[in-house]
């Protein structure tokens, strides 16, 4: 299995995180990089998911997967 990069333009770093969104709910979600890669969901690298934002009005909500060593929220 070859690793995917991170979705952002110009990136080249390893994807940590898969971020969704659902526009239904005005919400951004991260959380683990998923396990294949789907449609309408983007792979991020860890600092462009530390960095993310979401549009005014949004909320942003992280996934954490319980037993792993956690330095800075995702």
């Amino acid at each position: 299995m070859t690793a995917r990069t991170c979705s952002k333009v110009a990136c080249t770093r390893e994807a940590v995180a898969t971020l969704t969104y659902d526009y239904a709910d005005s919400m951004v979600v991260v959380g683990p990089l998923a396990l294949t890669h789907e449609p309408h969901t983007y792979d991020l690298c860890a600092i462009h998911s530390e960095r993310l934002s979401a549009p005014q009005g949004w909320q942003i909500v992280r996934h954490h997967v319980f037993g792993e060593p956690q330095g800075e929220p995702l």
